[in-house]
């Protein structure tokens, strides 16, 4: 089989994301039945993280071990890539003692290069340009929740980062509408949003952007990577909490999603992320599931 990898959401057609949610539809029911599901015995996940993470190392660690398979973590810090090794050098290597490799790191073009030189299937982890494993377990949520996404109203309300870029590339995927509300100095990176995507609409007032939304939706104002600009965005983003009046714009039955972690009274006003809209928390697991689904597929290719 072809390798393939995972490294933003536009690498993987409409046809595999169905194929990989019915399998975490499977998965996940085996999870809560107490089903074994080794379909990954005797594989093992590298997991290289040169970001912190909580959710993305728990995730795809306890994921492979419940498929039956071993997860090794390692941390640039205590790798030779934190000593200088060459990017290309350690794909070679790590890439014919695993089966499939997970890295969360910075720059795209980090793990664009390890891919290149991989033998094995890559998952983005998440990088500064992208997270394509969140806005998977996200769409999944909206679906489990609401049933098709397609032809829905997304509202993006806050800073334009990784999440906002792979959001924008599932609504082509899946054929939404994504309505985007950014402060003033931090615009839509062009480079990161292919030219023919006609799946979105700014808009300059982020109470607009929530108006009919099914699906309301952010993140953190300050980005790992960007602590230094904290102050800064914090007066910036003044005005952009999704609160319960920007709720109220949206429709009835609209849900709310954060990747997490959240910071209440900044972006989210806790009477949202802990009201009976929110579903974050099943978001959250979600990434369990998908990510199961994921490497099964990455891994072992189509099963049913």
């Amino acid at each position: 089989m072809a390798i393939k990898h995972f490294l933003q959401f536009s690498d993987f057609t409409l046809d595999e994301f169905e194929y990989v949610m019915g399998r975490a539809r499977i998965i996940k029911q085996k999870f809560k039945n107490y089903e074994p599901h080794p379909t990954l015995a005797d594989r093992t996940l590298v997991m290289v993280f040169e970001k912190n993470s909580t959710r993305t190392r728990l995730s795809f660690e306890a994921g492979m071990h419940q498929m039956g398979g071993a997860a090794i973590y390692l941390n640039t810090r205590d790798s030779q890539l934190g000593r200088g090794e060459p990017v290309e050098d350690a794909a070679q290597v790590m890439s014919r003692m695993c089966d499939v490799i997970m890295i969360r790191t910075f720059g795209q073009e980090i793990i664009e290069r390890f891919a290149r030189h991989s033998r094995v299937p890559v998952i983005n982890g998440l990088t500064n340009e992208h997270h394509p494993c969140q806005v998977l377990a996200d769409v999944f949520t909206y679906i489990e929740h609401r049933g098709s996404i397609t032809g829905k109203t997304v509202a993006w309300v806050g800073d334009a980062n990784n999440m906002l870029y792979s959001w924008l590339q599932a609504a082509q995927v899946f054929g939404f509408h994504v309505n985007v509300s950014t402060p003033a100095g931090y615009p839509i990176d062009q480079s990161l949003v292919a030219p023919d995507n006609q799946r979105y609409t700014f808009f300059a007032n982020p109470s607009d952007a929530c108006q009919d939304a099914d699906l309301v939706t952010t993140d953190v104002w300050t980005s790992m990577g960007f602590e230094e600009e904290n102050a800064a965005r914090l007066k910036a983003f003044d005005g952009w909490i999704v609160d319960a009046a920007k709720m109220k714009r949206a429709r009835p039955d609209v849900l709310f999603m954060h990747c997490l972690p959240a910071h209440r009274g900044e972006e989210v006003a806790a009477e949202v992320i802990d009201g009976p809209q929110s579903v974050v928390w099943d978001e959250a697991e979600n990434r369990l599931h998908v990510q199961k689904a994921l490497l099964e597929f990455l891994v072992l290719g189509r099963l049913a």
